[in-house]
């Protein structure tokens, strides 16, 4: 029973926040929406027995994924009023795009009530082992079987963020208040950044 309540409870989240995130009006807002649609799949993760999947939603998509949405979307300067008409101007497009997309939809699932489809049949070979959970067999497949494909995955997501990092950065003019000479700090002796006083007692401090 309880079980059945808290499938309902989190598939109604998972939907009103999936809704939300295309309704708010503020990007900000959004990214708080999908963060919570992520934690309730989680939950419907757990009660299928599926913790690693779960784990994958929490650390990565909440801990790492929309964190970024929100920090990118917090630290850019975005102009809504002009994002507001360019999504009037791409609206008809939009539409279209939808429309082929539902039409693609409905034809597969008619293809497949169809009985055009062949579909695989699991036959045991890569069940669980007994004993084990599926956290275990998970991470033992993926660091021996696939640990080339792993690690390959590993370095595409590293050059992918030092390619944000490079064309997000911004040099700044000498002389501002937020430009950094990393060779003059390094350059800098204790004797030039603190002045030893000695106050006589009563008379204060010379700032």
């Amino acid at each position: 029973m309880i079980q059945t309540l808290a499938f309902y409870l989190f598939a109604a989240l998972v939907l009103a926040s999936a809704v939300m995130v295309i309704m708010a009006r503020n990007p900000v807002h959004s990214v708080l929406w999908l963060i919570l649609a992520f934690f309730n799949g989680a939950g419907l993760m757990v009660l299928v027995g599926a913790e690693f999947i779960a784990m994958l939603l929490v650390i990565v998509y909440v801990g790492a994924v929309a964190v970024l949405f929100l920090f990118v979307v917090m630290m850019l300067d975005i102009d809504f009023a002009e994002m507001r008409a360019g999504f009037i101007k791409n609206f008809p497009l939009g539409i279209a795009i939808a429309v082929i997309l539902f039409v693609e939809l409905f034809v597969g699932l008619a293809a497949y009530n169809a009985g055009g489809l062949e579909l695989a049949t699991a036959d045991g070979a890569s069940a669980t082992p007994m004993g084990e959970s599926n956290i275990e067999a998970v991470g033992a497949l993926l660091y021996s079987r696939y640990v080339l494909l792993f690690e390959v995955a590993g370095i595409i997501l590293l050059v992918a963020m030092i390619g944000a990092i490079v064309l997000t950065h911004r040099q700044r003019p000498e002389g501002t208040r937020s430009s950094q000479d990393i060779g003059k700090q390094n350059r800098r002796r204790p004797e030039d950044a603190t002045v030893m006083k000695q106050p006589e007692v009563g008379k204060g401090v010379e700032l």
